[in-house]
């Protein structure tokens, strides 16, 4: 018997390496898609200690982007527990990261997608395809494909 997730894989990979397979504008609701898949294929709360809200982010981060998108601080507690003022700042943060991985990727967006989400987990998008990092970021994928 086949393994769906294998299939789901392999079929990516294949759009991934055809030229122009997947080209796209990148428009706010796709970062808002990118969002929200980051929200979905976060940890379950409790794995990662000291992680807030359902995205699992750094208080150093809530604090930084809080201040640069909403231009006001936002504790860690604040954050977590209203995500209608979460979302507009984790877009702030994402729709940059996500456009400039779409260019770095030659206008894939499914890769743009898979870079963005290995920046969210490690800082460096080009381990989008490593280890632990690769796996997750195909989480990521699959959840965002899912949106559209």
């Amino acid at each position: 018997m086949f393994n769906n997730r294998l299939i789901f894989r392999s079929i990516l990979v294949l759009l991934a390496l055809t030229p122009g397979a997947v080209l796209a504008q990148l428009s706010d609701a796709k970062v808002e898609a990118l969002v929200e898949a980051l929200r979905v294929a976060a940890p379950p709360a409790g794995t990662e200690g000291g992680l807030y809200s359902d995205w699992r982010i750094k208080p150093d981060n809530i604090i930084r982007w809080s201040k640069r998108c909403l231009n006001r601080d936002l504790t860690p507690e604040q954050f977590a527990a209203d995500q209608a003022l979460a979302r507009p700042v984790l877009v702030c943060v994402m729709g940059p990261v996500l456009r400039e991985q779409f260019t770095e990727s030659h206008d894939n967006e499914m890769v743009a997608v898979q870079r963005a989400a290995a920046w969210w987990m490690t800082g460096d998008p080009a381990q989008y395809r490593t280890g632990s990092t690769g796996d997750y970021t195909l989480r990521v994928l699959e959840a965002y494909l899912r949106f559209f």
